[in-house]
């Protein structure tokens, strides 16, 4: 049995020093998920790649999420971050409405075009989650298809063998959530 899965059993089953022997194995996978979350946020955005992946530690840890092997893992920790994104996307779209100003400089022009910026991709990354989670009520395979792929960045054969389904069987699955992804976040515009 690999490493990981005998450290994520010993967890489940209460040692709580295999968390701190997990986390130097996960570490670098972690960051990777986590630098392709923040690929598509602003530049400057206030959390930072390690913040993003302690931030989605600590909601997997207070949760004493029951987890099985290392892509379980992996998925679970990615759908956190996620989480975490939208949280902090959440209260900025908040703090932002109403607070504009009436008459700007050249500087203030474009800080507000960035916060613009800033308030349209928060705004998209709410769409998606809502996206993803009506996708859920509707077959929740094709969610964990997209995350795998999309947020973790399994391969087909890699998401087929965690799913117990074939490889054919997550492409074509990946094909149709793309397309009614992509359709949902174009209507709720």
């Amino acid at each position: 049995m690999p490493e990981i899965t005998k450290l994520l059993q010993a967890w489940n089953n209460g040692d709580q020093d295999a968390m701190n022997k997990l986390l130097p194995l996960v570490d670098e996978e972690l960051k990777k998920i986590a630098h392709n979350y923040m690929r598509n946020e602003r530049a400057g955005h206030i959390l930072q790649t390690t913040a993003l992946v302690n931030e989605a530690l600590i909601k997997l840890i207070r949760e004493n999420t029951n987890v099985e092997n290392r892509n379980q893992f992996f998925g679970f920790t990615a759908k956190r971050m996620r989480q975490v994104l939208i949280d902090y996307a959440k209260r900025e779209t908040a703090q932002r409405r109403g607070n504009r100003a009436a008459r700007v400089d050249m500087a203030e022009a474009e800080s507000e075009l960035s916060e613009r910026e800033s308030l349209q991709k928060s705004k998209e990354l709410e769409m998606l989650e809502d996206a993803l989670t009506e996708l859920a009520k509707i077959d929740r395979r094709k969610v964990t298809i997209i995350e795998s792929r999309f947020f973790i960045g399994l391969t087909n054969e890699e998401i087929a063998d965690l799913l117990g389904i074939s490889a054919s069987t997550v492409a074509k699955d990946w094909s149709f959530a793309r397309a009614w992804l992509a359709q949902r976040m174009n209507v709720k515009e």
